[in-house]
């Protein structure tokens, strides 16, 4: 297993070592252990599986209270991921990175508490895999607009298709202090 960091401390990209032959391939789609040591010390509590087909952007959604760290990845296809700094006081608040998870990579993507998350969908279809370190709290969901121009994202999708609640999503600077974490050292 191999740890890549991203430009934001905490969020990494675990790139799991794949034994494979002409019958298919394995690998360790988690172990304990080797993830404490990687400094992912997060207990999951929910596993949820979604599917989306090409031009879905789902996203960026967080939890406050209750937060929520994801570990996320991808069955089958290709998405475009992204993690949005949104603690209050971060010296990387507001600032994003992606990373490209597909069924072939068979990256895994971790997004800590306090983190806004997001993806978009590039092939015919995706089925994305999130172990989730709190239940999901429906009084606790939030998210910020997927094309703030505050935050910059680079999607590779210019026109994607939106849930009615991702549509509405405020910008990050018109969300109440109290409804965004709080960076703790």
């Amino acid at each position: 297993m191999k740890i890549v960091q991203t430009s934001l401390p905490g969020a990494v990209v675990i790139e799991p070592q794949v034994f494979g032959d002409a019958r298919g391939f394995f690998y360790e789609s988690y172990n304990k252990a080797k993830y404490v040591a990687a400094g992912i010390t997060a207990d999951f509590v929910q596993s949820n599986v979604s599917r989306s087909s090409k031009g879905v952007l789902r996203g960026l959604h967080y939890q406050w209270p209750n937060p929520q760290g994801k570990l996320v990845s991808v069955l089958e296809g290709e998405v475009y991921d992204v993690a949005v700094d949104i603690r209050r006081g971060s010296p990387t608040f507001g600032q994003w990175a992606g990373v490209m998870l597909t069924a072939e990579n068979h990256r895994h993507f971790w997004i800590p508490e306090g983190f806004a998350h997001g993806f978009c969908v590039l092939s015919d279809n995706a089925t994305f895999s999130y172990q989730c370190s709190a239940l999901y709290d429906a009084k606790a969901d939030a998210s910020v607009l997927w094309n703030d121009a505050s935050l910059g994202i680079d999607w590779p999708i210019s026109a994607p298709q939106l849930s009615e609640k991702d549509l509405k999503a405020p910008l990050l600077a018109d969300i109440p202090a109290d409804r965004l974490p709080v960076f703790a050292e």
